[in-house]
């Protein structure tokens, strides 16, 4: 395994969720005037995955699915299970940007699979991008072609949030959190693809609320129509956590 170094890229910018019909989310072009950047000292941190220090196993119903290789973190679940291979750090995080740069493949047809780009404190405080074949159904109502992968960006609780949009397959992307503070020191969410904004949404807590880092590959069956019929695989080039 060769170590390769790369360069960071710094944007500004799992378990299965409800979709709620009462979503509380603005527009991509909204702009939130109360947003605060707090003072201070900020803290920097870049994971280019030539080892996996500061990082710690979280699989569930699996082996440790993933291994680095030519500078890149690589995970994968096995056709026919739902294992859920995933990856945490070992310290938790507050406001600021966090940016992971992910490699989307062709994801088998309809497998119930998805590549996960996460921040989780608990089932109520959780933070996600999600991407994965989709369902027919979900795949209809956003017209998606042939090479179209579907990325969710949710919000799990306070409040619930879910937008979906497409991707194409066989690219890499830039997926960005950007958790700001308001005047009433609480988060506003931000999520970003490629540096556009492409959800964002007022959250109903703050600061007390630290978060892990978290890059998943997961067998799970809200996002296709069947138990995944292929060995489905990511690869995470690097990490990126900016404070405010």
């Amino acid at each position: 395994m060769r170590k390769i170094t790369k360069i960071a890229v710094l944007f500004m910018g799992l378990t299965l969720f409800s979709c709620s019909t009462e979503e509380q989310y603005t527009n991509e072009n909204n702009e939130n005037s109360n947003l605060e950047r707090p003072s201070g000292n900020p803290i920097t941190k870049n994971w280019e995955f030539n080892d996996l220090n500061e990082w710690q196993d979280a699989s569930q119903n699996s082996a440790a699915n993933y291994y680095l290789e030519s500078g890149n973190l690589k995970m994968f679940t096995n056709p026919n299970t739902w294992e859920r291979t995933k990856i945490k750090t070992t310290s938790t995080y507050g406001a600021g940007i966090y940016t992971w740069r992910v490699y989307a493949p062709e994801m088998g047809v309809g497998d119930m699979s998805s590549i996960g780009a996460f921040l989780y404190k608990d089932d109520t405080h959780e933070l996600d991008f999600e991407i994965g074949y989709g369902s027919q159904s979900i795949r209809q109502s956003l017209n998606a072609q042939a090479d179209d992968l579907v990325v969710y960006m949710t919000s799990q609780a306070n409040p619930s949030i879910s937008v979906q949009k497409t991707i194409k397959r066989n690219q890499w992307y830039n997926l960005s959190i950007e958790l700001s503070l308001t005047s009433g020191n609480k988060y506003f969410a931000n999520w970003k693809i490629n540096g556009t904004s492409v959800a964002s949404g007022q959250l109903n807590y703050g600061t007390k609320a630290k978060f892990k880092i978290f890059c998943s590959m997961e067998n799970l069956t809200f996002i296709g129509d069947h138990i995944p019929q292929n060995q489905n695989y990511a690869l995470f080039d690097s990490v990126t956590y900016m404070g405010f």
